[in-house]
């Protein structure tokens, strides 16, 4: 009887509205992503460790846009098979390799602003670029091999068609055992790069508020840097952590250890709502990249100062 009920229970009924935030989060991304392309490739000093670390970063960014289309389409209602499949297997776990490898990279961007601010000179290897051009390959290799599983495992063979078809009826025994696997891996990644991003901007803000009581020079920009700091980090705390609440519990759905109809479509919802704060950061990083690197900021001065004014003699 209990499985009856999970076999008819349609928990993605109601997908409209999240497909409807789902186009705006994609023009704006696309958008500013392009504009922080043409910045990082026409600055001189795109080879700093740190600009290392959110050229990956954007990197992940164009990945996440090259999945969303697909989830948008199946979202605003085309549930056909294949294109169900193609979610599943393929744009699916694109999404999660953005997530988890953006979630890496911010970690190695706060350690590095950590550093520079801080001026740890003992941990001088730390901030070479070559050694961010390797911790930047491993990062890509272990997102890879955590995910590509999920687009390589087989489906299930002579698969049917019904109404509100998900991904975890496409999967096998073993594939829905390699993605709850890849659930608790990146939910290992996610703690260990949030006590990275957490301390890291927790030292730097208070080194920030020491600087309160200095010149009043000095004290402007100490106070201007703290509230940027303040305002990335509360923008990965609001993308990133409702989303790994809800993970686990989902995945229990998915690997039928909750059966319950109400319950599984409760925390679908949940999950579906908290995924979209997750890709929302498609729209913070931008202002990160504006925040953290001044070459990307000195780009984008430049290039409006031309449109907005008659060309000048350059006197930078």
């Amino acid at each position: 009887m209990g499985s009856s009920n999970a076999s008819i229970c349609v928990v993605n009924d109601n997908m409209v509205p999240f497909a409807t935030v789902y186009i705006l989060i994609f023009l704006i991304g696309m958008v500013t992503s392009l504009v922080a392309l043409w910045a990082f490739i026409t600055s001189r000093s795109a080879k700093k460790c740190i600009n290392v670390y959110l050229i990956n970063l954007l990197t992940s960014d164009f990945l996440l846009m090259l999945a969303l289309p697909v989830k948008i389409a199946r979202d605003l209602g085309n549930d056909s098979l294949n294109l169900t499949i193609f979610l599943c297997r393929v744009s699916a776990p694109l999404i999660y390799i953005n997530m988890y490898a953006s979630i890496i990279f911010l970690a190695f961007v706060s350690v590095q602003r950590y550093l520079q601010i801080t001026h740890r000179s003992k941990l001088l290897r730390l901030q070479e670029v070559g050694f961010a051009v390797l911790m930047s390959s491993v990062v890509w290799f272990l997102v890879l091999f955590i995910n590509v599983p999920n687009m390589a495992i087989p489906i299930k063979e002579n698969v049917e068609y019904k109404a509100g078809l998900t991904c975890s009826d496409l999967k096998t025994d073993m594939a829905k055992q390699w993605h709850a696997l890849s659930v608790y891996l990146g939910m290992a990644i996610f703690f260990n790069s949030s006590i990275a991003v957490l301390l890291s901007n927790g030292l730097v803000l208070k080194r920030l508020w020491r600087l309160r009581e200095s010149d009043p020079e000095e004290q402007a920009s100490a106070q201007h840097a703290f509230i940027n700091i303040a305002l990335v980090t509360l923008a990965y705390v609001v993308c990133f952590v409702p989303y790994h609440a809800v993970r686990m519990p989902y995945t229990f759905t998915q690997i039928e250890v909750i059966t319950k109809c109400t319950l599984k479509k409760n925390l679908f919802l949940a999950k579906e709502s908290t995924l979209l704060l997750a890709i929302l950061h498609l729209c913070f990083d931008p202002v990160l990249y504006f925040v953290i690197c001044r070459a990307f900021r000195l780009q984008i001065r430049k290039a409006f100062s031309k449109r907005g004014s008659v060309p000048t003699t350059d006197t930078e």
